[in-house]
């Protein structure tokens, strides 16, 4: 078991195979170049599989796979299935834009997959266009009917932002209430990589948008995920995930893995530890070290929250958000 010095248990690992993404999204990556890490300095999938078994059988119950946009790694389905042959029970999870889901889905089901968070900013095709800087929504609409299809669990993620897409809070809502399928909003993280004239919607806001049709019900946090959440009063159930709150980290169980093997204790801070050395030279006892002293080190919060608001130097395209 693995207990950070706030006596947190740290059983939720999540894993980025790539930072490529095809997006260029306004709330992460929009001026970055399409130059990348050259692909010799990622891990290969053995490496990153040896650390997984490790992180397992130290008492990882949960991993997520995240990017960039992971299904752009090739032989992604075959990475899944190493994991799930591992630990056939562990609780093996996806985050994607969904853009190339249609003609994945069904082999990343296939490979172990069982549930994916896709992200979905708006239906409107102009919106979600600037949103990403590319034209997307039908691609992502057709991955997330194709996900709900072959009977991957889905849940949508959406980041309101202020006068680009906080009007369709509600659209969304009705839209994933329609399919059965929970909706988290995301306040927007402050990041030096974002659209400097970018503005979130706090969750009162949100909430409050909703309250307008709906009667709504506070049922608290689940378990350790980062979702409060609500119900309305025709029993549909979303969530709003609020970074900004100061019980937002009071549960945190996670730590986050980049595909160039540094193992990051917190989504908002840039210390990390490198595992590369230690998996590439299957170094078992290595990586557990390096695992533990990440997970000692683990700080108590984010510093999103305050009278003064910080912005994090994160590039949460490398680690998945």
């Amino acid at each position: 078991m693995l207990i950070d010095s706030f006596d947190r248990e740290v059983d939720y690992l999540r894993v980025s195979v790539t930072e490529r993404c095809n997006f260029r999204c306004n709330y992460c990556m929009p001026e970055k170049p399409f130059s990348w890490v050259p692909k010799e300095n990622l891990l290969k999938f053995e490496e990153l599989f040896l650390f997984i078994k490790v992180a397992i059988d130290e008492g990882v119950k949960k991993i997520r796979i995240t990017g960039g946009e992971p299904t752009l790694r090739e032989g992604l389905d075959r990475f899944i299935k190493m994991i799930y042959d591992y630990a056939p029970d562990i609780d093996l999870a996806m985050t994607s834009n969904g853009y190339l889901l249609k003609d994945q889905a069904k082999r990343l089901k296939d490979a172990g997959l069982k549930r994916i968070n896709i992200s979905l900013d708006s239906l409107d095709l102009a919106t979600a266009g600037k949103i990403a800087n590319k034209n997307v929504l039908n691609n992502v609409l057709a991955g997330i009917e194709q996900s709900i299809a072959v009977g991957l669990k889905v849940k949508i993620n959406m980041v309101p932002m202020r006068g680009v897409n906080d009007h369709e809070i509600l659209d969304i809502l009705e839209f994933c209430k329609e399919r059965n399928i929970i909706v988290r909003f995301i306040e927007y993280m402050e990041n030096s990589y974002a659209v400097s004239e970018l503005y979130g919607v706090s969750s009162k806001e949100i909430l409050d948008k909703i309250s307008k049709k709906y009667i709504v019900k506070d049922n608290g946090f689940d378990g350790h995920s980062p979702s409060h959440y609500y119900t309305t009063n025709d029993g549909y159930k979303f969530g709003i995930i609020e970074p900004h709150q100061d019980d937002f980290c009071k549960q945190c169980n996670r730590i986050r893995l980049t595909a160039e093997g540094y193992l990051i204790p917190c989504l908002y801070f840039d210390e990390a530890l490198s595992i590369a050395k230690a998996v590439q030279n299957k170094d078992i006892k290595g990586a557990a070290e390096v695992l533990r002293s990440v997970v000692k080190n683990k700080p108590e919060k984010n510093r999103w929250g305050g009278e003064e608001q910080e912005t994090s130097n994160r590039a949460f395209y490398e680690t998945g958000g």
